[in-house]
């Protein structure tokens, strides 16, 4: 997810307990994973004015936790505001804080799987 400031782009990251993220989840029955994407952002952080300027290509992550793989887009959020909604699951929000970050402090908050789906994502963004 990113967005555009008065002096450059913005990454938006999620925290959960100590670790920074971006807007992910799971797949729900007959979904695309475009679809779930978009519907996880929106559940995650109320964000539903996304756009593809980049178009749909996306990139994963090596397994981790399990064997899990996690499959990023690059869309944009023109702005709209950030909200952290109380999920039904969990009877709390699903992350403690949030932020918008420079590619630069991303890099520094992110874990190691997480890096090469920032740059790729920053290389398509901001060449743009």
């Amino acid at each position: 997810m990113a967005r555009r400031a008065h002096d450059g782009w913005r990454y938006l990251l999620l925290r959960a307990f100590r670790n920074w993220d971006f807007p992910k989840g799971l797949l729900e029955p007959g979904e695309t994973p475009l679809a779930a994407a978009r519907r996880e952002v929106r559940e995650e952080t109320t964000l539903d004015d996304l756009l593809f300027p980049w178009g749909e290509d996306f990139r994963e992550t090596p397994p981790y936790a399990g064997g899990k793989v996690a499959r990023y887009y690059v869309a944009e959020s023109p702005g709209a505001p950030v909200a952290l909604p109380v999920s039904p699951e969990l009877g709390r929000p699903e992350h403690h804080a949030f932020r918008w970050a420079r590619r630069d402090e991303a890099r520094r908050l992110l874990g190691p799987r997480l890096v090469p789906v920032l740059d790729w994502a920053a290389a398509l963004v901001e060449r743009a």
